[in-house]
């Protein structure tokens, strides 16, 4: 059994690291909500630019378009999105063992936004070609429009074959599903689907696109990639946030259950040291005798 000194100092060192997981706790639960109301706004955003898309490309047959056209797959591009810090549960490792299921050290490209997805994945042999750790603290639309040109301009080169992202998608406070999405070439058949109250033929039918659809989509595209790029920031930062409450309310929990058991522990001690010592005190005095 441990000496009474140690289970108290060991005790006093888990109460002050409880008294950490409890601030961190309420600074990701102040993050958290402000992270939630960013991330809800860019959904109308991103809505508009995938119905303007479908709208195109219901009314319009046999588009020829770069970014529509599937070619043989060479190089992967791929942007991940994690942290800068830790201490947020399997947040950054999730997303990291996502993309590696897909992406081979050989042939992928990638663009890390945050510092723990890149260091993960060098350690696991991939190379990063672009790192933008800063973006994470506060992501603008301007970050997402960097990002998405120097991309663009990759996969017009014909340095990329594809283009993915893999992200953690916000479902709610307690619940954070990182995902791989594919960005470029653009799937046409996630478009195919109509609403059943024929709003969206109403729509299509509405809109005349001038000169073409193909010039239109020169101009739309980019910008549906950023708004995915944009989104998926918001999205992994809310997640980020969510993700550190819990495991941090996960901590300091576990930490009173350590509390609460060293407590006992150190009452035990306590109390065999005062048996043993009246228990000598006794023999003492029966040795007198």
């Amino acid at each position: 059994m441990a000496s009474m000194r140690d289970i108290k100092r060991r005790k006093n060192s888990i109460q002050s690291t409880q008294k950490i997981t409890k601030a961190m706790k309420l600074v990701a639960t102040a993050k958290l909500q402000k992270a939630k109301d960013k991330a809800s706004e860019t959904r109308p955003y991103f809505n508009k630019m995938h119905e303007t898309i479908g709208s195109i490309l219901e009314r319009s047959n046999n588009i020829n378009h770069p970014f529509l056209t599937k070619r043989e797959v060479k190089n992967k591009g791929y942007i991940i999105i994690t942290s800068n810090r830790g201490l947020a549960g399997g947040y950054n490792a999730n997303v990291c063992k996502l993309l590696m299921k897909d992406a081979k050290p050989d042939n992928a490209k990638i663009i890390a936004v945050g510092k723990k997805g890149a260091d993960f994945l060098k350690r696991n042999g991939y190379s990063i070609i672009k790192e933008f750790n800063d973006v994470v603290e506060d992501p603008l639309y301007n970050d997402a429009m960097i990002i998405g040109e120097q991309l663009l301009a990759m996969y017009k080169e014909g340095v990329i074959d594809e283009l993915y992202i893999s992200y953690t998608a916000f479902n709610s406070t307690i619940n954070q599903e990182p995902k791989l999405l594919k960005v470029l070439p653009v799937d046409t058949e996630e478009f195919d689907k109509k609403d059943e109250d024929g709003e969206s033929e109403q729509l299509s039918d509405m809109m005349t696109y001038e000169p073409s659809p193909e010039e239109v989509l020169e101009q739309v595209i980019p910008k549906y990639i950023n708004s995915i790029i944009f989104g998926a920031l918001r999205e992994s930062v809310a997640s980020e946030h969510g993700a550190r409450m819990t495991a941090m309310d996960s901590a300091t929990n576990n930490a009173n259950d350590m509390i609460e058991g060293l407590s006992l522990e150190y009452n035990r001690a306590r109390q065999a040291s005062i048996t043993q010592e009246l228990s000598e005190i006794v023999g003492g005095a029966e040795a007198l005798k």
